[in-house]
């Protein structure tokens, strides 16, 4: 918890975090409205579904959620990923924060999603494994066990819809966990994204995050700058 260093910065990372992430699943909502939504409670652009906005508001819960797991010192657990998704699909599905029961499919993918059969037990062994590796690791170490585990949990694709917003979270939730800043997808970055899940490219995804981490290290760092700046106030 080491990079949340202000209510501003937390802020940041929210707003963006919600933006990129539902862009890149294909939310129309600009970073600006976005702002507006969060920190404003108030949406100004138009055009925008309802289903839009509350993808947007529920990264502002699962958010709040997120921090305060943090602050318990909570593990990664089958329990944790579950209510993640839960929050994240909030008045979206039906099925929100329960595995699938029906075989889904990632569009243009080349592999077959985990059977509703066997999602359980891989979603076990997935939190098992990842809490072992976190456990042995140095910091490189961790960093790479985080980045394949968010690629393994993309290719099981545990829930009927979610999986990507949901994955995402939970890789920053591991990364603020083990004392690393968060990693925010760009929208932009969304085609780099996809070939590094598709092709199991586990050291290109490393690279691309260890880079993504050093500047979002600096980011931090100027909101610290800021902060330090400010006189406090002193009563009388």
């Amino acid at each position: 918890m080491d990079y949340l260093i202000s209510n501003e910065y937390l802020q940041d990372v929210l707003v963006r975090m919600a933006h990129h992430s539902s862009a890149i699943e294909g939310n129309t909502i600009s970073l600006a409205d976005t702002v507006s939504i969060i920190i404003h409670n108030k949406v100004t652009g138009s055009g925008y579904d309802l289903r839009e906005i509350y993808e947007i508001k529920n990264h502002e819960q699962t958010f709040q959620y997120m921090l305060e797991q943090l602050e318990n010192q909570a593990p990664l657990t089958i329990g944790l990923v579950k209510t993640i998704h839960a929050n994240l699909t909030d008045k979206l599905q039906y099925d929100r924060g329960e595995f699938k029961s029906s075989q889904n499919a990632i569009l243009g993918a080349d592999f077959q999603t985990a059977s509703p059969q066997e999602t359980p037990i891989l979603m076990q062994q997935w939190v098992d494994n990842v809490n072992y590796r976190l456990n042995q690791g140095m910091q490189d170490d961790k960093l790479l066990a985080i980045v394949e585990s968010h690629i393994q949990l993309e290719r099981i694709h545990p829930f009927s819809d979610g999986n990507g917003r949901t994955g995402r979270m939970i890789m920053n939730y591991l990364l603020l966990e083990n004392q690393f800043p968060a990693l925010i997808i760009r929208a932009e970055e969304r085609a780099q994204y996809m070939q590094y899940l598709a092709n199991q490219d586990v050291n290109g995804f490393f690279q691309f995050a260890q880079q993504k981490l050093q500047d979002e290290q600096a980011r931090a760092k100027q909101f610290q700058n800021t902060l330090d700046q400010q006189i406090p106030y002193k009563p009388e």
